[in-house]
């Protein structure tokens, strides 16, 4: 048996985006919380992918993170011949470099419940598909199924995972990547003066904007057990973070820029604390770093 190719990177950042649309639920029974006086929870997904500040966001996460889940992907062996699954793949950049690795003897799909920024040339298929509602594309066919922040924004998870496990064939890998914001809360690991206080407080109150639209702000550390838990074997977990660069500057912004209008709202900011905010990172005063992508995988037992 020949040795894996290296999955290589496309030439420019890709613009990967969520899958779900929908912000997390939250709590032990899966359901966000009601509001008070009994109305219906907002579930809208706070960073909303129709907003132009989104393509930014895609493009630096893409910057961020590509090469995590490249590395992931090479140590589980994918070669010529694989046949993977993106789900709420978003940009093309992970789709086009699985299909250089697997070839014209394999096949990738690439999904999206919105495949707009998908391209339509770029050796994969593209499918609208709803992976916490539809049911598994080619079930039991797989040999590598992939997401990186698409759980974190799916109401139902548990159904989420279980459709992307079901679509594996027995020994074909699981590969999932969510974040954990509660598990590094910060926006400046290092605290020395008012720029960076102000940064931590902004990061808060975005914190709090995403806890009141349900979302579950540790669910990243809860991914080796969900995997175990779905009737995964050889699980294993490792978590990234970058701290500081001018991609964390970019998305910063771009996240800031996106959520100002509800910070406001909410009373969570001021206008000026976020110009000042805004105008610190532009000027390249502060080592942003993000919360931690916890990549987990496990192989159908086969």
């Amino acid at each position: 048996m020949s040795s894996p190719k290296p999955l290589a990177g496309p030439g420019s950042a890709p613009q990967p985006t969520v899958g779900g649309r929908v912000d997390p639920a939250g709590g032990e029974s899966g359901l966000p919380a009601p509001r008070p006086g009994g109305s219906a929870p907002d579930r809208r997904y706070l960073l909303d992918n129709a907003r132009v500040e989104a393509g930014e966001r895609f493009t630096w996460l893409a910057e961020l993170f590509d090469g995590v889940t490249r590395g992931h992907v090479d140590r589980l062996g994918i070669r010529a011949g694989w046949r993977c699954w993106e789900v709420g793949a978003g940009g093309p950049g992970i789709p086009q470099a699985l299909a250089a690795v697997v070839g014209p003897s394999g096949h990738v799909l690439a999904t999206d419940i919105d495949p707009a920024w998908l391209g339509p040339r770029g050796g994969y298929e593209v499918v609208r598909h709803d992976v916490s509602a539809d049911p598994p594309p080619q079930p039991g066919t797989f040999d590598l199924v992939h997401a990186r922040l698409v759980l974190v924004h799916v109401a139902d998870r548990a159904r989420a995972l279980a459709t992307m496990v079901a679509a594996l064939r027995p020994g074909g890998w699981l590969l999932v990547e969510d974040a954990d914001t509660e598990l590094q809360p910060m926006a400046c690991l290092d605290e020395v003066g008012p720029a960076q206080r102000r940064a931590n407080r902004l990061r808060r109150a975005v914190r709090e904007l995403l806890t009141r639209r349900g979302a579950d702000l540790r669910f990243g550390r809860t991914l080796p057990g969900a995997l175990r838990a779905a009737g995964l074997v050889g699980v294993g977990a490792s978590g990234h973070f970058p701290v500081g660069g001018v991609a964390c500057d970019r998305l910063e912004t771009a996240t800031v820029r996106m959520v100002r209008a509800e910070l406001l709202a909410a009373g969570l900011a001021t206008d000026a604390e976020i110009d000042a905010h805004l105008a610190a990172v532009g000027a390249g005063d502060l080592d942003l770093t993000l919360a931690p992508l916890i990549s987990a995988w496990g192989r159908r037992p086969g």
